[in-house]
C-alpha cells in the first residue's frame, strides 16, 4: 500500500495490473472504445527469466530517487535475497493469483518498467505533435466536409509483463518503433527478447493474443451488426401479436363495461319505474362517480386515439349544419349561436383529425429520415473506421474442459472421479467456482454467448454426472433432487444456489471494470478433506484467527492426470499451472475460507505458506 500511494499517480495510464481499477477488463474496454483505425500491432515478448541481482540493484536505485527510507529498500533487497519474492517474466504466472508469485510482484514490476512506459509516451508524444489534428476551418470556404482525415497515432497497453504496442501508420514505421522498444527492453531493462513472437501482425487480416483474449480489427458493423431479414420478420410479427393482444383487451374491456352498464342502468330504472326513487343503505355516490369517471376517460383515450373514429364524428357534426348560414344566425338568439360557435370550437378542438394525420405523417417521415441516417452512418463508418473486436479462444477453453475430463472424446459432459471424495456441497462450489472464474473473465468478450454454452451446457451437467455416479444413480434422479439450478441445504435446512443459474448466466454481460482472475488456480486444484482427526490448527487465511479448523490436502490436477505443464503439445497453450511443490501438502482452513476457496473468491496467494503441514 505505501508503494501504491507513492507512485500511483506517478505511472502512465496505459499501466494495468496490480493498481486499483486497472485490471484487465479496464484495459480492454479502452481498446474497445479508444483504439480507432488500427493497420499493424504487435506485443513485446519477454523470453522466460528471473530477476536478478542485478535487476534487483537496478530497481532499488529507481526506488531511491523517490524514497528515502533506507530501511526500506534493505528490506526489498533482504525479500529477494531471501527468496520470499520472487519474480520470473515471460511465462504465464504473474497476476492469476498462483501460491509462486507475491503479492509484491506486481507493484515492483511497474516500478520496474516506469522508465520503459516513459519511454513509449515520449514517443506518443512525438508522434502526435508531428501529425497534428486537422481542423476543417482549415480547408476554406470550398470544404464540403466530405474529407476523412485519419491521424498518425501510437496505442499502447501495458499488462504486467504483457506489452501491446498499436499504430495507425504503415509497416515501415511500426517496424522502427518496435526496434526501438526491444532495444531499450534488451539495453536499458536488462531483459531477453522473443524475436520470433514478437512479430509485427496486420490488424484487419491476423489475429493477435493479448491478456488471454483474441484482437482483431474489424468494422463497426461487425460488432453492431443490422437486423437481419429473418430477425425483422419476427420483430414485426411480435409487434402485429402485440397490437392483436392490445386489441382483444380493449374489446374485452368494452364489452364488460357495456354488460356492467347496462346492469346498473336496469336496475335503476326498475327502482325509478316502482318508487320513484333509488334509496341505499349506504352512501355511494363517490365511489359510482370515480367509476364512471375513469370508465369516460378510458372510453375517449381510446376513441381519440383513433383518427378514422374522429374524422367520422367530425364530418357529421360539422358539415351541412344550416346554423352555420349567416341569414340563419341573424334571426337566432344570441347566446344560442354563442353556443353553438363553442360547441364548434371544441368539435374542432378534440375532433379534427388534420392535425393528427399531420403528425403521425410527420413522425412516419422522421422515423424514415432517421433510419436512412442510421443507414448512411453505418456505411460511411464501415468504409472509414476500423473497431477492435475481443473475442474468448473457444478452441482453448474447450481443450482445457476435454483436458481436466469435464467431456469425453466426443466433447460430451462426464463425471470427474477423483470429485467423489468431496462433500456434495463441495463438489458443487468446485464447479461454481470454475464457471464463476470463466464467465468474469470472458465477459468482456463479443463471444460471451458462445463460452456461457460452455459453462452452462457442460461444467453444469458434469457437476450433475459427478453427483449421480457418486450416489449411485441415474441423471434424471440426480437432477430431480439437486434441479437443474444444483441446489444444496445447509445445516440448518435452508437452499443454497453457488452454481449460475441458467437465468443468471443468460442475463450476464460486460458490466465490471473488475480485474478477474484467470481459471488457472481454481482448475488445476482440488482440496481432498483428510479422514483423519488432526489437531486444531490455525487458519491458514491472511488475518484469520479462527481455530475450529479442519485440515485439507492440496491435489494438483496436473500430478492426477500426469500431465506436464512444460509440454505445449499436452497442456493447455497460455494456462499456467500451481508448483508442483505444493502438491500433496495440507493446509489447515476454517469453514468459510474453505468456501471462499472452493468458489474462486480466495486464492493459495492469499494464505499463509508456513502454516502448511506435512501429514502423511
Amino acid at each position: 500500500m505505501v508503494l501504491e500511494c507513492i507512485y500511483d499517480d506517478r505511472f502512465m495510464t496505459f499501466c494495468y495490473g496490480g493498481r486499483t481499477d486497472m485490471g484487465r477488463h479496464t484495459a480492454i474496454r479502452y481498446l474497445k472504445n479508444s483504439v480507432e483505425n488500427p493497420t499493424w500491432w504487435f506485443t513485446v515478448c519477454l523470453n522466460p527469466a528471473k530477476f536478478e541481482n542485478k535487476h534487483v540493484d537496478k530497481l532499488c536505485k529507481v526506488m531511491e530517487e523517490k524514497i528515502s527510507d533506507e530501511a526500506l529498500i534493505t528490506l526489498i533487497r533482504r525479500l529477494f535475497e531471501c527468496g520470499i519474492v520472487s519474480i520470473e517474466l515471460g511465462g504465464v504466472c504473474l497476476g492469476r493469483g498462483f501460491p509462486q508469485e507475491c503479492g509484491l510482484s506486481s507493484i515492483l514490476i511497474n516500478v520496474y518498467f516506469n522508465s520503459f512506459d516513459k519511454e513509449i509516451q515520449e514517443l506518443r508524444l512525438k508522434t502526435s505533435r508531428e501529425n497534428p489534428r486537422v481542423d476543417a476551418n482549415e480547408f476554406g470556404e470550398g470544404y464540403s466536409g466530405n474529407a476523412f482525415f485519419k491521424p498518425l497515432k501510437i496505442y499502447a497497453v501495458r499488462y504486467l509483463d504483457e506489452i501491446l504496442v498499436i499504430t495507425t501508420g504503415t509497416k515501415m514505421m511500426t517496424m522502427d518503433l518496435k526496434s526501438r522498444l526491444v532495444q531499450n527492453v534488451e539495453k536499458n531493462m536488462e531483459f531477453g527478447v522473443d524475436k520470433v513472437k514478437t512479430v509485427i501482425h496486420s490488424a484487419t487480416s491476423e489475429k493477435i493474443e493479448f491478456l488471454g483474449m483474441e484482437l482483431q480489427a474489424v468494422k463497426p458493423s461487425v460488432l453492431h451488426p443490422p437486423m437481419s431479414p429473418k430477425a425483422i420478420r419476427a420483430w414485426k410479427k411480435y409487434r402485429r401479436q402485440k397490437e392483436v393482444k392490445a386489441l382483444e383487451l380493449r374489446n374485452a374491456k368494452e364489452t364488460n363495461r357495456k354488460k356492467l352498464g347496462m346492469k346498473i342502468f336496469t336496475h335503476v330504472f326498475k327502482k325509478m319505474k316502482r318508487a320513484n326513487s333509488v334509496k341505499t343503505d349506504f352512501q355511494i355516490e363517490s365511489e359510482v362517480n370515480q367509476i364512471f369517471d375513469s370508465w369516460g376517460e378510458e372510453v375517449m383515450q381510446d376513441y381519440l386515439e383513433s383518427v378514422d373514429d374522429r374524422w367520422e364524428w367530425h364530418r357529421m357534426l360539422s358539415a351541412g349544419d344550416f346554423l352555420s348560414l349567416k341569414r340563419v344566425r341573424d334571426q337566432l338568439p344570441r347566446e344560442l349561436v354563442d353556443a353553438y360557435d363553442n360547441f364548434q370550437e371544441q368539435v374542432d378542438r378534440y375532433l379534427n383529425p388534420v392535425k393528427a394525420k399531420r403528425m403521425l405523417e410527420e413522425q412516419v417521415n422522421r422515423a424514415e429520415e432517421e433510419e436512412e441516417r442510421k443507414y448512411s452512418d453505418q456505411t460511411v463508418a464501415d468504409l472509414t473506421k476500423l473497431c477492435i473486436k475481443v473475442e474468448a479462444p473457444l478452441e482453448i477453453v474447450r481443450k482445457a474442459v476435454k483436458l481436466f475430463g469435464f467431456t469425453n472424446h466426443m466433447g460430451r459432459p462426464r463425471p470427474i472421479s477423483f470429485l467423489m471424495v468431496l462433500e456434495d456441497t463441495d463438489i458443487i462450489k468446485w464447479y461454481a467456482g470454475i464457471g464463476k472464474r470463466w464467465l468474469d473473465f470472458f465477459c468482456c468478450c463479443h463471444n460471451f454467448k458462445k463460452l456461457k454454452i460452455i459453462v452452462s451446457y457442460h461444467l453444469r451437467f458434469s457437476c450433475i454426472l459427478t453427483l449421480a455416479e457418486k450416489h449411485e444413480s441415474s441423471k434424471k434422479e440426480a437432477i430431480r433432487h439437486y434441479t437443474k439450478d444444483l441446489k444444496v441445504s445447509d445445516v440448518n435446512g435452508v437452499e443454497e444456489v453457488h452454481f449460475p443459474t441458467e437465468r443468471e448466466v443468460k442475463m450476464m454481460g460486460d458490466n465490471d471494470l473488475i480485474d478477474p482472475k484467470p481459471v488457472d488456480g481454481s482448475l488445476g486444484m482440488a482440496l481432498i478433506r483428510l479422514a483423519s482427526d488432526e489437531p486444531s490448527y490455525r487458519c491458514a487465511a491472511h488475518f484469520c484467527d479462527r481455530r475450529d479448523t479442519t485440515v485439507y490436502r492440496i491435489r494438483l490436477l496436473q500430478n492426477l492426470l500426469n500431465l506436464d505443464p512444460l509440454d505445449r503439445s499436452k497442456w493447455v497453450p497460455g494456462m499456467g499451472a500451481i508448483h508442483e511443490n505444493l502438491n500433496k501438502r495440507c493446509i489447515p482452513l476454517c469453514s468459510d475460507h474453505i468456501s471462499e476457496l472452493y468458489l474462486g473468491r480466495l486464492t493459495l496467494q492469499d494464505t499463509d505458506y508456513a502454516s502448511l503441514l506435512h501429514v502423511d
